[in-house]
């Protein structure tokens, strides 16, 4: 009868145990590959995008021009026209966009599209250890480390020549940094839903109230890296996807949403536990200016206005229906206003 090979139902469920730990591992490892794989076509798609807006040149005469020979007038097209002549004769027209914890110079990508429409010359950096920069954010500890690409941009420039700088977020520690140490190359310096710190202040301070001191959020925080192992300091910190959806970006499109999700990474703790040396003379004599953002989560528009009460800037501006992230949720009424603070003599 040949030899018959009865399974016992013990073996059955071994092997589909043994299976179904295979098909689980394939499974992870597909969803990694899909996800990294996402990962790198946002970074593409952002890439793309500004690539297609430098095609204008910094400038929307061309796209005006087209507009003359329709039979009625596109009153948008007018009012860009405007812009575009209001600001010939501006004589600092760079500026530099900073971006805050986990986001990299990709979150601009709107607004650097928007500044080169009306003739302004935007640029986006990725800051030490964010957005495309290789590196290891575990390793950079300090304030100037993560300043260094800023830094650097700053020291490069002519001597005739200044710049605005916009820093979102803890970037705008960045900001202050960099007033501190290069008065002579700012323009004006804006602070966008950002922690604009006095002397003596850590950046991490103006978060508090969302997030406790720094000393209990060292101790007990679930977001925090251990790049150097659980026995010594935390290097750094990252949001849960849920969490981070609800505290910045309660009013942002999806697609941006979809973008941040597969494109932020880690922040490293150190810079933004250090606390700033700012004087009179050098931070104090730049010109600052806030804008608020009333629907914000993660820096809430109370702390917003103590920020500007402790601190007064040359001028306030607010952003109503923004969340955290204007760039993404209000981008047309962050555009008016970025354009309005470059226009002031």
């Amino acid at each position: 009868m040949g030899n018959i090979i009865y399974r016992r139902k013990k073996d059955s469920k071994e092997n589909n145990g043994s299976r179904s730990r295979r098909i689980g591992g394939r499974s992870q490892r597909k969803m990694a590959a899909e996800e990294e794989l996402l990962h790198r076509q946002a970074l593409s798609m952002v890439l793309h995008q500004h690539q297609l807006s430098q095609r204008f040149d910094g400038s929307m005469s061309r796209r005006i021009g087209s507009t003359s020979s329709r039979r009625h007038t596109d009153p948008l097209a007018n009012n860009e026209k405007k812009v575009v002549e209001s600001l010939e004769n501006i004589k600092f027209r760079r500026v530099v966009l900073i971006h805050g914890e986990g986001f990299g110079a990709w979150c601009w990508y709107k607004t650097i599209a928007q500044l080169e429409e009306v003739g302004l010359l935007p640029t986006a950096m990725d800051l030490t250890g964010s957005g495309i920069d290789l590196t290891d954010t575990n390793t950079v500890t300090t304030l100037a480390e993560y300043s260094k690409p800023l830094i650097q941009y700053l020291e490069a420039l002519p001597e005739d020549e200044k710049v605005i700088l916009v820093g979102h977020s803890s970037g705008g520690a960045c900001l202050s940094y960099a007033l501190e140490n290069f008065p002579e190359k700012i323009s004006k310096a804006i602070f966008l839903c950002a922690t604009m710190v006095s002397n003596g202040q850590r950046p991490f301070d103006v978060f508090a109230e969302e997030l406790g001191s720094a000393e209990r959020f060292m101790q007990e925080s679930e977001f925090l890296i251990y790049g150097n192992g659980k026995d010594e300091p935390p290097t750094g910190f990252m949001f849960e996807k849920q969490l981070m959806k609800g505290l910045y970006f309660n009013q942002s499109p999806t697609k941006d949403v979809a973008l941040a999700m597969v494109t932020m990474r880690p922040t490293p703790l150190g810079p933004i536990m250090e606390k700033l040396s700012l004087s009179p003379e050098k931070y104090g004599s730049g010109r600052r200016f806030y804008i608020q953002t009333l629907d914000d989560r993660a820096l809430s528009p109370d702390v917003q206005e103590k920020l500007v009460r402790e601190n007064p800037p040359e001028g306030v501006y607010k952003i109503k229906g923004s969340d955290h992230c204007p760039f993404f949720s209000k981008p047309q009424s962050l555009h008016k206003i970025l354009v309005e603070i470059v226009q002031i003599p």
